[in-house]
């Protein structure tokens, strides 16, 4: 499972939003980054996951930092959430979970007894040089953004 730490140099991942427009590291440069993995868009977790990160998008980027969400979504599945609940970030449609499998988030879960490969819901904040400042793997759905911000 994820073996990326703290002082981690962050993955060169090159993703597709749900636009169709490429996201990579490179791009932000000069830039905190969080990057969060969540399972599946429009589910409970993953809304209000993401919905407490659009409530706190401002202080986020009063703070200089991009928010990147990412899952195994196909890109109309993620235009949908990002337009049904305005998120003001991009979602990278990752179904060949090249950025999941770079940043180690993929592996076995247990649901209800079930054992099954799924994406870990997992957040890395990146500073402005690209390494990993932080990684939250215990993440609190509906208040994340206060385990980011300072």
């Amino acid at each position: 499972m994820t073996t990326l730490k703290k002082g981690d140099a962050a993955p060169l991942f090159s993703g597709k939003d749900q636009d169709g427009n490429v996201h990579t590291l490179a791009d932000y440069k000069g830039k905190k980054l969080v990057v969060f993995f969540y399972p599946k868009a429009n589910t409970p977790g993953c809304t209000a996951e993401a919905c407490d990160l659009r409530d706190n998008y401002a202080r986020f980027e009063a703070q200089n930092y991009a928010l990147l969400g990412v899952s195994a979504d196909s890109a109309k599945a993620q235009a949908s959430f990002k337009n049904k609940y305005e998120f003001p970030f991009p979602l990278l449609a990752d179904e060949d979970k090249s950025v999941i499998q770079a940043f180690g988030v993929w592996g076995p879960k247990k649901f209800m007894g079930k054992e099954y490969d799924g994406i870990h819901r997992t957040t890395f904040v990146i500073n402005e040089a690209g390494v990993i400042d932080d990684v939250i793997t215990e993440v609190k759905t509906k208040a994340h953004a206060a385990q980011i911000l300072p």
